[in-house]
């Protein structure tokens, strides 16, 4: 099937590896998840040099590349309507408002997710994998940055580096060998800085929202 290969795209990745690959059940927090997709967006344009990222600031760069997604095309507008540069940590928690309906809407279109109805009438809608499968392949996809007998891939890496960051280490750990995530913070050392510091400000988006929660 062609759905196995994955739409490419970094959050949509992220998103099928928080989510269960048959009920469609999320595997952590609603706020991790979304600070973590909220991350995942920004790589998606940060990996083809559309925005700079440091702690202080993210700016968009200039670079001229057709935006084919309109998701990502949206935010690029964001960044650009702001007069004021502001931190990475402030466009993570804007960001994560809307970031999980807006990537599982995504995946619908692309036809990885349909929309269902909770059991739970209070719950509302959810989002469920169309195929048990194309919803489990990102792992394999991420396999290269968990084992060191594999070749990894910057989308893999920055997958598996934002996906430790809000909080899926141990469910990653099953699909690597013993060590698997120490070869991780290796390969993510091998990405360029922007993504680097989009993992590093997406952690600590996420330790700062479970320590409020548990407080």
């Amino acid at each position: 099937m062609a759905r196995l290969t994955g739409t490419g795209r970094i959050a949509d990745d992220l998103y099928l590896i928080a989510h269960h690959e048959v009920s469609g059940r999320s595997f952590l927090h609603p706020r991790a998840i979304g600070l973590g997709l909220a991350g995942a967006l920004l790589a998606e344009l940060a990996l083809p040099d559309l925005i700079r990222v440091w702690p202080e600031a993210i700016a968009v760069t200039g670079r001229s590349v057709p935006i084919q997604d309109g998701l990502v095309r949206a935010i690029v507008g964001q960044l650009l309507a702001e007069p004021e540069r502001h931190p990475a940590k402030d466009w993570l928690q804007y960001l994560a408002r809307t970031a999980t309906l807006d990537v599982a809407h995504r995946l619908g279109r692309a036809g990885y997710l349909t929309q269902g109805w909770s059991r739970r009438p209070w719950r509302g809608e959810r989002w469920v994998p169309v195929d048990a499968d194309c919803a489990f392949a990102p792992f394999y996809r991420v396999r290269g940055a968990l084992d060191p007998a594999k070749q990894a891939s910057v989308i893999g890496t920055t997958v598996a580096g934002l996906a430790v960051a809000c909080g899926l280490g141990s469910r990653l750990a099953q699909f690597g060998p013993t060590g698997a995530l120490r070869h991780l913070d290796e390969s993510v050392r091998q990405l360029k800085p922007d993504l680097r510091e989009l993992i590093a400000q997406t952690q600590a988006a996420v330790d700062s929202a479970v320590l409020s929660h548990r407080v």
